[in-house]
């Protein structure tokens, strides 16, 4: 479809640079975590140690945009789902605060290129992801103690917003004509986690925690309103509707 893959070490400056050099892309997305192993210490430095070496193999190849995957759970505490104009919530306690600087640090290295469009996902599921059916969301609701997620799995007033793995790809792909700044990639109905956790427990077939009226104020969700004004609509509007599709599929 006109687009490539090639293989590269985002920890090795030089190697990186030269990967780029004879690739010589229009654009880059960068899309690099440790999230499949759980790994939130390298995650972040990923984040802000590869996105430098990416930005500036980018940079000396000529590139002149850049895709970055960001989050959208990063905004200061509130009450309503957060837009863009919200800021980051820079001055969280460890260990949320570690997340938000290598969040910061990443929107920023990024923001060096001529054009960098950060997409602040939503929780992401679907196929390949801790939510999908037989994922390490399903395990921990199980009880299994090995199973090795980073996720808020309370059934509380804390408000989550989710992004369907197939919608976020698209997105991706949409940036590449949008203009510079951060964009929330979410689904159209931020929710309680007692509202969403027995959803999803139910289409997993596992037991449901017991609700309660805790809430993080951090989890606030976050506004689609932007990305749906330059074109872009999830196909699976509600996580209610995704988590049911991915149970049968």
């Amino acid at each position: 479809m006109g687009a490539s893959a090639v293989q590269a070490d985002a920890f090795d400056a030089e190697g990186l640079r030269q990967t780029l050099r004879d690739t010589a892309p229009d654009a880059v997305i960068h899309q690099l975590t440790a999230l499949t192993e759980a790994d939130g210490e390298k995650t972040n430095r990923l984040r802000q140690e590869g996105t430098r070496n990416l930005v500036d193999a980018a940079k000396s190849a000529g590139a002149q945009r850049i895709i970055a995957q960001s989050i959208s759970w990063a905004y200061i505490p509130g009450e309503d789902p957060a837009d863009e104009t919200v800021p980051l919530d820079i001055a969280a306690q460890p260990p949320r605060g570690g997340m938000v600087e290598g969040i910061r640090a990443l929107e920023a290295t990024a923001a060096e290129m001529e054009t960098a469009v950060a997409l602040r996902y939503g929780i992401l599921y679907g196929p390949g992801t801790w939510y999908a059916p037989g994922g390490a969301v399903a395990a921990a609701l199980a009880g299994d103690p090995a199973a090795r997620l980073l996720a808020y799995l309370e059934a509380d007033r804390s408000v989550t917003s989710f992004v369907h793995v197939a919608d976020a790809a698209r997105a991706a792909v949409a940036a590449l004509d949008w203009q510079a700044g951060p964009v929330n990639i979410v689904d159209d109905e931020p929710a309680q986690g007692r509202e969403w956790l027995p959803v999803l427990a139910a289409a997993l077939k596992v037991p449901a925690p017991a609700s309660t009226s805790a809430r993080q104020s951090w989890a606030r969700g976050a506004s689609n309103a932007l990305a749906c004004s330059r074109g872009w609509r999830p196909e699976y509007a509600s996580w209610r509707s995704g988590f049911a599709a991915q149970s049968t599929t």
